[in-house]
Parts: structure tokens; C-alpha cells; sequence
């Protein structure tokens, strides 16, 4: 399952793709995968927390 992680909130869930919606803010948002492909991170839900730590301005999702 990928981690995924909303543009708007930082709110940080898993599915296998992205909702349109957040399920958090209840926002049209963009999501991005912050799930962990290296043996050395990990975390709940195998999150990366070097993408996770970041903090980046929202990005509005193209209509």
C-alpha cells in the first residue's frame, strides 16, 4: 500500500491511489507518495520521514 500525503494539510494516509479528496481537510488537493523504498527508513505505515519532515507550499490540483 502506498503512503500518501496531502498537499493542503500534510495529512499522511494509506490506499493504494489518491483520493480526489482529502480525507482530513475535505479539499480538492494533490497528494504526494512519501511511502519508503530503502531498507534504512520506515516508520508507521513505512513512511519516508525525509519526505515527510519537509515542509513545501501547497500545490492546487490542475482542473
Amino acid at each position: 500500500m502506498t503512503q500518501w500525503q496531502c498537499s493542503n494539510c500534510g495529512y499522511t494516509f494509506g490506499a493504494d491511489v489518491p483520493p480526489d479528496k482529502c480525507p482530513s481537510c475535505k479539499e480538492d488537493c494533490t497528494f504526494r507518495d512519501v511511502s519508503c523504498y530503502i531498507p534504512d527508513c520506515g516508520g508507521a505505515g513505512n513512511i519516508d520521514p525525509n519526505l515527510v519532515a519537509q515542509k513545501r507550499d501547497p500545490i492546487k490540483k490542475k482542473q
